[in-house]
């Protein structure tokens, strides 16, 4: 470390700058592989009962087409990812031990917490897509590939902390991501409700059908942050 002025609390600032572009890579790489992580779970596991069953609709073994992933990596990696580069400190980042030279990427569980997070968002999307496809209702593409982008969001938000509560930590203390998930709702509504829809192969959903979406995208939220409370009063 090469300090250019004679005041030590250069030291102090500078170390505390690397641990938030620390936390904040860390919290990128996590969202960004439970995201996919799911993704992954819904196109290989979607296609099993049709190729066992065999059913005639060759269109149905296909859970995403390539433009729908490529939108959702852009809405999901790209946006709400880059929205994490810009996550202030979290409360006490200065009071906690420095990281150990052996402690990896995934130390302190958030290997076990990123998977966990993937296999959710993946099997919540398969349940609904079975779900409407079992009622033979068209729409069920659309269902899952709109849940997934929601539940994303409400993914974003409960991860900007390992450990603190949303409300602890702020809900406006990272406005560019407010913004950014404004704006990512609001294309994913746009992806289903204008002629986007026919470049992306979309139907158009009810109000019942987004609101369960929405409610995904909620109850993701509710989920991980219920898991970081049972964790701290463990702590505790």
């Amino acid at each position: 470390m090469v300090l250019r002025d004679d005041n030590f609390a250069t030291i102090v600032a500078a170390v505390e700058e690397g641990r938030v572009i620390y936390d904040n890579l860390r919290r990128f790489v996590s969202f960004a592989v439970a995201g996919n992580l799911g993704k992954i779970i819904v196109m290989l596991i979607w296609p099993i009962p049709f190729l066992i069953w065999g059913d005639e609709d060759v269109s149905s073994v296909i859970a995403f087409l390539p433009l729908q992933l490529l939108w959702l990596n852009l809405m999901t990696d790209g946006l709400l990812g880059l929205s994490m580069g810009v996550e202030p400190a979290e409360p006490g980042v200065m009071q906690r031990g420095p990281h150990r030279t052996t402690d990896g990427l995934w130390a302190g569980r958030l290997g076990h917490r990123t998977a966990w997070v993937g296999t959710l968002i993946g099997v919540a999307t398969l349940a609904v897509g079975f779900s409407y496809y079992a009622l033979d209702l068209d729409q069920w593409q659309t269902m899952m590939f709109t849940s997934l982008a929601f539940m994303q969001v409400g993914q974003a938000f409960a991860t900007r902390s390992s450990t603190e509560s949303l409300r602890t930590i702020g809900l406006g203390t990272n406005r560019v991501m407010l913004g950014i998930a404004a704006g990512v709702v609001a294309l994913q509504l746009a992806a289903v409700y204008t002629p986007l829809s026919e470049f992306l192969d979309l139907d158009t959903l009810s109000v019942v059908d987004i609101s369960i979406c929405a409610l995904l995208g909620v109850g993701l939220l509710v989920v991980i942050e219920t898991v970081k409370l049972v964790a701290r009063r463990r702590a505790a």
